[in-house]
């Protein structure tokens, strides 16, 4: 059920959380609220828009995210164009996400200036890229898939594809994308030392920037540029993760949206975020929680929650989906 915007309520995108959690008394806690396992892959823009009662944009994607980077709405058709490794397997392909643990800012530089230099010497294309981020500028706007690589990792991305049909001038290009970053000297320096080459780029997210537009929406405590970019849409209030979803609940008023960046540590860090919120919760600074992992659990969490003393520790937060 979405929640009111101004209400006293949380939605918090956290890392994986199953089989990460030690502490005991959370696991009963999380298990006394309402659990739902999502469907893969997890989509935690939509799954935020959705709790807030809003919906995801059908395109456009790759220039709100050049937004929340920039801070400013390109003024031109952009796709996101995110550097992965399609491995073959026999019929099928495999699409590994490479991010900015896997490709550092020399390589993507590198990279993008030869396909600039290959691709776009015409003019009719532009290869940017922004910190980690590929974007591809098309004077013709092209039919792209509406999903990030990372959503995709290690799975066959063939259903994800855009239609042969419609979408021929965006097959062509990644076809050429692939011939020019082949032959790219950064790539065998990579297989050299056993990483897998950057051997496409996956493009999502097509579109233009939407019109600015004021629709209420809590503050956003995040680095996801995606998510910042649709708060400067939205008018909206969007600060950087500022470190503990203790933080948060210092800083917000009211209402907020929060998204813990992936863990650094053994889970210490994911334990005292929980527990912070079930001190709010119980405290009555909340109302509701609405808390989304990356390994696909959603908890829509209540202070009247504790009452359900009987249950047991849930199935869904014994160990990783599969």
């Amino acid at each position: 059920m979405p929640l009111p915007y101004d209400s006293s309520a949380a939605v918090v995108l956290l890392p994986p959380v199953r089989g990460r959690l030690t502490d005991r008394k959370l696991l009963r806690w999380l298990s006394q609220a309402q659990l739902e396992a999502l469907p893969a892959p997890v989509d935690p823009f939509a799954q935020v828009l959705g709790t807030l009662g809003l919906e995801r944009p059908v395109d456009g994607l790759a220039a709100l995210r050049m937004w929340g980077q920039t801070g400013d709405p390109p003024g031109t058709w952009i796709a996101a164009a995110d550097p992965v490794y399609m491995e073959p397997q026999l019929d099928r392909l495999f699409l590994h996400a490479l991010g900015p643990e896997e490709v550092d800012k020399s390589e993507m530089r590198r990279l993008f200036d030869a396909l600039q230099d290959t691709l776009g010497a015409d003019g009719a294309l532009g290869f940017a890229r922004l910190g980690a981020c590929g974007y591809i500028r098309s004077g013709r706007p092209m039919v792209t898939s509406q999903l990030p690589a990372a959503m995709l990792d290690r799975q066959n991305p063939k259903k994800s594809m855009p239609p042969a049909g419609s979408a021929a001038d965006t097959l062509k290009l990644t076809s050429e994308i692939e011939m020019t970053l082949h032959a790219q000297p950064v790539n065998a320096e990579r297989q050299s030392h056993g990483r897998p080459p950057v051997n496409s780029l996956w493009i999502w997210g097509g579109g233009y920037a939407p019109e600015r537009r004021a629709v209420p929406v809590p503050p956003l405590y995040a680095d996801d540029p995606l998510l910042r970019g649709f708060w400067e849409s939205v008018y909206g209030t969007a600060r950087p993760w500022p470190g503990a979803i203790g933080a948060c609940l210092e800083m917000a008023s009211g209402s907020f949206v929060a998204e813990v960046p992936a863990p650094q540590d053994d889970g210490t860090a994911l334990n005292g975020d929980l527990l912070a919120l079930r001190n709010a919760l119980r405290s009555g600074r909340l109302r509701h929680a609405v808390v989304i992992s990356a390994d696909g659990l959603r908890a829509t969490l209540r202070r009247s929650d504790r009452f359900r003393f009987w249950r047991r520790t849930s199935a869904l937060l014994g160990g990783a989906q599969a």
